[in-house]
């Protein structure tokens, strides 16, 4: 007999939930429910500028196997590519320095290479490590490195790179889910500038040293959901789009899944589920059947953002040479980072040689004051601060708001433990996934959702 498992929740960890379960051929039957209109979470695609862009998440990280051994099994690692031979630069003091190289998130290997961007006497103090064992389990990042290495260190170099990945703050960010070779250094009473020198030449001395940190799909990674869609339909996957699950409630020793309006509810049975929405909706749905569970996620907190992408004609010279920049909040500008991807895809520049595009991001945790403007005001505000940074620019073509409300979940400090007390209060034939527990990166939660359905085919 079949078993029939529900996912809920058409992100990309649903997505790989689903495909992990439909490798089981006749054994498993699934259903992915999906509210919005089409599949893909964060992943999507718009046209700006008459060509179709990335408006979410554009690379995943390559020296993860997870998402290149995703594209291979659905056939579209053809079309695999990497990021130009071009560095990015990070603004400090009003001006644009090189990215130091080596760091574990932004925590230098040599402290000479960040001199310039921090001054001489932040220099002297990050050289001057005390060494000085953590004995608390968990700590933020930013008060962590502030110990150790100096505020500098934190507001100019952790800061921005911690926001480019949680749009959130170093210091309210765990340091054990964030930085995990930093938090085993902190109870070791280990140096972090050692950590950083031996994780460098780890990195050179490895087997994928010789790969792009990075990579993506011709076309923009926003074709990922749907050849996967497209992959799952061809294994019998049933993939629902415009489908809000309104609740789950036991049913012998299975589950039913209620969608539609309160007026038409549909009611299905299933032997399992996987929940692969943002932690809110999920406290929801497991308000009744697992209540410390929801309790616990409920606690999780979001960040908003926007991703403003512009257009312009030709090849601004000040857009050359560089991917984009980060910006750390001490600078006191409203977007936190730039991509130039016509500079940063080669296929993109390939494809439209009259035309670049670049991106910019607003918000952090906890700023959503700076995202309550009208679209027309985000681009206006977007444009001035990417001149402020590179000076002239032309007028753009074309400019598109993508908002993404409630879109980066915050590893506050304890967050390992959050998610363990919320997965041990689970049925056995019920699991979780997605960015909220083990990771934000598109390969993390590609990995998180091929877990949760693991663990439901081998209870």
């Amino acid at each position: 007999m079949r078993r029939r498992v529900a996912v809920i929740g058409g992100g990309i960890a649903g997505l790989a939930a689903a495909w992990e379960l439909a490798g089981h051929g006749d054994d498993v039957a699934v259903t992915v429910y999906e509210g919005s209109d089409r599949v893909g979470g964060k992943l999507r695609l718009e046209q700006v500028g008459g060509a179709i862009v990335d408006v979410g998440a554009e690379s995943v990280l390559a020296r993860r196997p997870e998402a290149l051994t995703l594209f291979e099994e659905i056939g579209v690692d053809r079309r695999t590519t990497h990021p130009a031979a071009v560095g990015a630069t990070i603004v400090s003091g009003g001006r644009r320095w090189p990215m130091p190289s080596g760091t574990v998130m932004g925590v230098p290997s040599d402290p000479e290479s960040v001199r310039g961007l921090l001054t001489d006497d932040e220099v002297h103090r990050l050289a001057a490590e005390p060494l000085t064992a953590l004995e608390a389990d968990d700590v933020s990042v930013g008060d962590f490195v502030d110990a150790r290495l100096g505020p500098a260190v934190t507001d100019k170099l952790v800061e921005p790179l911690l926001a480019g990945v949680y749009a959130g703050h170093a210091r309210k960010i765990s340091l054990d889910m964030a930085v995990p070779a930093l938090s085993r250094a902190a109870h070791e009473g280990r140096s972090l500038l050692d950590v950083a020198r031996e994780a460098q030449l780890a990195a050179l001395s490895a087997p994928a040293a010789v790969l792009p940190v990075f990579a993506s799909l011709v076309g923009g990674l926003g074709t990922l959901p749907p050849a996967l869609e497209a992959a799952l339909r061809g294994a019998g996957v049933e993939v629902r789009t415009g489908a809000v699950v309104r609740e789950v409630r036991p049913d012998g020793g299975g589950w039913v899944v209620s969608t539609g309006p309160t007026t038409d509810v549909v009611r299905e049975r299933h032997d399992a589920v996987v929940i692969a929405t943002p932690a809110p909706p999920t406290a929801r749905l497991l308000s009744e059947i697992a209540p410390t569970a929801a309790r616990h996620l409920g606690s999780i907190d979001y960040a908003s953002m926007a991703i403003v992408t512009f257009a312009v004609n030709g090849r601004p010279e000040a857009l050359s040479g560089t991917s984009g920049f980060l910006v750390p909040p001490v600078e006191g500008l409203t977007i936190k980072a730039a991509t130039f991807s016509t500079t940063k895809w080669p296929w993109l520049a390939e494809a439209h040689p009259e035309r670049t595009w670049l991106r910019a991001s607003i918000g952090r945790h906890g700023e959503e004051a700076s995202l309550q403007h009208a679209d027309a005001a985000l681009v206006e505000t977007a444009l001035a601060d990417l001149r402020t940074v590179v000076g002239e620019l032309p007028d753009p073509v074309d400019a598109h708001v993508q908002r993404w409300g409630g879109g980066l979940p915050q590893y506050a400090v304890g967050h390992r433990r959050v998610v363990e007390v919320a997965r041990r209060d689970l049925p056995p034939t019920l699991t979780l996934a997605g960015a909220a527990y083990d990771g934000v990166g598109i390969p993390a939660c590609i990995a998180s959702g091929r877990a949760a359905a693991r663990a439901l085919l081998t209870r």
